[in-house]
Parts: structure tokens; sequence; C-alpha cells
């Protein structure tokens, strides 16, 4: 995927090739279907993943640590 003048846009992107920071084909499929996922835990607990980390706090986390990358605005 190649977008004109990504590089080059008031942010400073570090990355110009749009297809090494994720496939569109992907992020299409995931974001175009009108259903919710529920997950079941439970094997992974008895296996012994037990630790637990909010939702919306791993989402923060991720989306600041690409922006200080300068992988997204």
């Amino acid at each position: 995927m190649d977008i004109q003048n990504f590089k080059g846009n008031s942010w400073s992107a570090r990355e110009d090739n749009l297809d090494r920071l994720t496939s569109a084909w992907h992020t299409d499929l995931d974001l175009g279907r009108p259903l919710e996922v529920m997950c079941d835990m439970s094997n992974s607990r008895k296996l012994g993943f037990t630790a637990y980390q909010n939702t919306e706090d791993s989402f923060t986390e991720l989306f600041e640590k690409l922006k200080a990358e300068k992988l997204i605005p």
C-alpha cells in the first residue's frame, strides 16, 4: 500500500510503507464484521494464565507506544 507523502506529513511518520505497519485486508476483515466477540478464559486460567489487564488500558498503552515511536499521528 502506498500513500503519497505519507512520510512527509506534519507528524513525521517513521515508516512510509504502510504494508509494514498493517495488512489492509486483515483490518478490513476485522472492522467490517457486525458482531461482538466473547471469550471464555476458563481454559487459559486452568493452564496458569491468571494475570488480568483492563482492555481499555491495553489499547491506551499500545497507542501511546505507537505515537511515541512515530508510527501513528
